[in-house]
């Protein structure tokens, strides 16, 4: 295939994928011209900005400039309208309806025999929104839409597929035509499935007759008895025959017995033919699954045709040097993943030659070649999931840039960036407008490329992970499962409801001692393997009413591992009931996005089972982690004395926390004096113990604004600090601490004996 056959092939892909996207635009547009709350209106414009982003992105990827020059105008004034630069009124509307037509007739004219050409609509179309953009912010400039050259529209023509078929060696269907019988083998697996259930149903009553017919099997000797007793005596009376009441009843059972042993051969017999069929059934299912899921996958080659020649011409455009190098192009993968995965790839490489790469003469300068090199390596490991690693040898992420970033946009605090301590402020590069790019440019800079990477990998069940080197460069990993068809999945109980949880995502599942479970930083953790991680109750990440149950009186509570590859939490369930394959529903576009559900699937039970969204429990704050303390001990547990450690160092805090607890005291932690204040006005303490130098409120301030608060005035204190000095020692007595520990002779028979003489 030449370099123009291609360039129409590729063009070919693009018309269906822009009808798409101006859709969305088109539908979101209608949507924000009748919504006035401004909270929802910026939900849709992020959402408009995002197409328009990735239009653009499609548009450069096949050389058609005019609609990326387009794309960028439109997209710079969405930026605009977010930012607040530019309000929405009715010439804003005209313009991107203008936008879409414009588009619309521009794809209309094309034909296989033809190639893109100027079009005058478009280049007075970018001149109208340029004025728009630059003109006066309090007021639109005026703006008359124009409908542009009036052309028949053409249907759109179904995307075809190609098949193999024995007589004809290939033949091509409309992909909606194979989806549709893709959905129709992924049906049969809910047969499948009621079938093992009704077989479980079966069994379990064939033990029943069996368990029925082993208790009158013990019983048989006292009716030996009373077979004997009727044979002598003949004891009852004759009722107007030659058999007594007692006598017919004996008959009775053991036509009873006869009746319920035939029953349970015919039940056996009944069971072993539905175990045959249901074998046979399970092979033809599993055969015809695993056929059409052949049909329906996709060599890695269908996309990596774009790619060589969109980096050459990004590369070029921008005077650098880049070698791309492909690897893994004959792995399969299910073609729905694959086309939705283009978008991410091209953002992703777009970054790395944009971000990534540096000019020849700065690679010189830190010795390395002056040609740079991205490498897209596709591999697929044993357990059914394919590897994507795209990485390059440039100058890295500047992580001082992000945080910098970050914080400019309002993602996160000053105070809590600082905190973030090397690759800890990684996760911030996929926050929606976090970029390192000086510069908007039609490539890059406006920070929305890794936000959709992450949320179009996590839609489709995988994750992504980065690492970076400064001055060598980054690596961005994903993880994807082969096929969307299916799924295993572990079905638990929480709360008396039903869930089921990706395998894929699940790390291990334990069984934890209660005495195991402990506290760091007033959040509850557990330690498999060394390493400490989050304990949480899924019933509260889910925002489900707890209410006591039996299993709180156990020893042992039975725990989730979940991971995407960067976090772990443990989740704990009240049972976990089997793994099983899942066959993955919809929950239909009125709830196209509920936190923390992925979708739904029906048990073979025929209850419905919700399939949580892995991705969004890891998103769980912290601050819904219990204690998991036995329920029946906690009114005990409460009679105990309570103090509240206050302390920066965690060292020093789990030293005092171990000394007071090994004392029988309940013990909180706090890692300052604001946030002890805000824990002090919402439980009650018996006593205070504080460290004196810490961050945004020292001891000192903390002692003073528990003095000055009625409910907390008669609270002890006991402040701890490493200075000897007398004058900082009278300075604490004066504010109103109860005790003065200094830490240079501090030993913990001391500590307990203060504390216990004062409460």
């Amino acid at each position: 295939m030449n370099e123009e056959e291609l360039l129409v092939k590729l063009r070919e892909a693009f018309k269906v994928e822009a009808e798409e996207r101006l859709a969305s635009l088109s539908s979101g547009l209608a949507g924000l011209e009748k919504m006035s709350e401004p909270d929802k209106q910026r939900s849709i414009l992020e959402a408009l900005f995002r197409e328009a982003h990735s239009l653009k992105g499609a548009a450069r990827a096949v050389d058609l400039t005019e609609i990326e020059t387009l794309c960028q105008s439109v997209e710079s004034i969405f930026s605009g309208i977010k930012k607040g630069e530019i309000k929405l009124s009715g010439n804003f509307f005209d313009a991107i309806y203008a936008f879409l037509r414009v588009i619309e007739n521009f794809l209309d004219v094309y034909r296989n025999d033809q190639i893109f050409s100027e079009n005058e609509e478009i280049a007075n179309l970018i001149n109208q929104l340029e004025k728009l953009k630059h003109g006066d912010k309090k007021e639109y400039v005026d703006y008359i839409p124009f409908e542009g050259t009036k052309i028949e529209k053409i249907p759109p023509k179904p995307v075809p597929a190609t098949v193999k078929s024995p007589a004809l060696g290939t033949i091509r269907i409309s992909t909606s035509k194979l989806d549709r019988l893709l959905l129709k083998a992924e049906e049969l697996i809910s047969l499948k499935m009621m079938s093992k259930q009704h077989l479980r149903s079966l069994q379990s009553a064939v033990d029943f007759f069996e368990y029925w017919d082993k208790r009158c099997a013990k019983e048989e000797s006292e009716f030996s008895l009373l077979r004997g007793q009727i044979k002598k005596k003949e004891p009852f009376s004759k009722r107007g025959g030659n058999s007594s009441p007692l006598a017919d009843f004996l008959a009775f059972f053991d036509r009873n017995q006869h009746y319920l042993q035939s029953s349970i051969r015919r039940a056996k017999r009944l069971k072993s033919a539905s175990e045959r069929d249901l074998n046979m059934m399970s092979r033809m299912v599993d055969d015809f699954l695993d056929e059409m899921k052949q049909i329906a996958m996709l060599p890695f080659s269908a996309l990596f045709e774009m790619f060589p020649r969109m980096v050459r011409d990004i590369s070029r455009g921008q005077g650098k040097e880049v070698d791309l190098v492909l690897e893994g192009e004959s792995i399969e993968i299910d073609r729905r993943i694959l086309e939705e995965m283009k978008d991410p790839l091209i953002h992703l490489l777009r970054n790395a030659v944009d971000h990534g790469i540096e000019n020849p003469e700065k690679r010189v300068e830190r010795q390395k070649p002056s040609r740079g090199t991205i490498k897209l390596v596709i591999s697929q490991s044993e357990d059914n999931k394919v590897e994507i690693f795209i990485s390059d040898d440039g100058s890295g992420i500047d992580l001082a840039k992000v945080k910098k970033e970050a914080v400019k946009q309002g993602i996160v605090s000053k105070k809590e960036a600082d905190l973030l301590k090397g690759m800890e402020a990684i996760p911030l590069v996929f926050r929606s407008g976090v970029s390192t790019s000086s510069a908007v440019t039609q490539i890059s800079g406006r920070g929305l490329g890794l936000a959709i990477v992450q949320e179009k990998v996590e839609e489709l069940g995988g994750f992504v992970s980065v690492e970076t080197t400064p001055g060598k460069g980054s690596s961005f990993k994903i993880v994807l499962p082969v096929s969307l068809a299916t799924f295993r999945g572990l079905l638990v109980q929480v709360e008396e409801s039903l869930f089921i949880l990706p395998s894929f995502h699940v790390e291990c599942v334990l069984r934890i001692k209660r005495d195991k479970i402990k506290t760091v930083e007033n959040k509850a953790t557990i330690s498999p393997d060394g390493q400490v991680i989050s304990l949480l109750e899924l019933s509260d990440a889910l925002k489900l009413s707890r209410k006591p149950k039996q299993n709180d009186k156990m020893p042992f509570i039975t725990a989730l591992v979940l991971g995407n590859g960067e976090k772990q939490i443990a989740f704990r369930v009240d049972e976990l009931l089997n793994e099983q394959e899942v066959l993955a529903k919809s929950l239909g576009k009125q709830l196209i996005r509920v936190p923390n559900i992925a979708g739904a699937t029906i048990l073979s039970t025929g209850k419905v089972a919700l399939i949580l969204n892995v991705h969004d429990l890891l998103k769980s704050p912290d601050v819904v982690s219990r204690s998991f303390e036995d329920l029946s001990t906690r009114a005990e547990e409460e009679k105990k004395k309570s103090i509240l450690v206050v302390e920066d160092s965690i060292t020093s805090r789990m030293l005092f926390k171990n000394i007071l607890e090994g004392a029988g005291y309940m013990v909180k932690t706090a890692t300052d004096g604001q946030n002890a204040y805000t824990i002090l006005k919402k439980e009650p303490f018996n006593l205070v113990v504080s460290d004196v130098q810490m961050p945004v409120m020292d001891g000192f301030e903390l002692t003073a604004k528990i003095r000055g608060n009625k409910k907390l005035a008669d609270t002890p204190v006991v402040l701890i600090t490493g200075s000897q000095s007398d004058k900082e020692r009278e300075r604490g007595i004066d504010i109103g601490a109860n005790a003065y520990i200094v830490k240079s002779g501090f030993d913990q028979d001391s500590l307990i004996d203060v504390v216990g003489r004062l409460i």
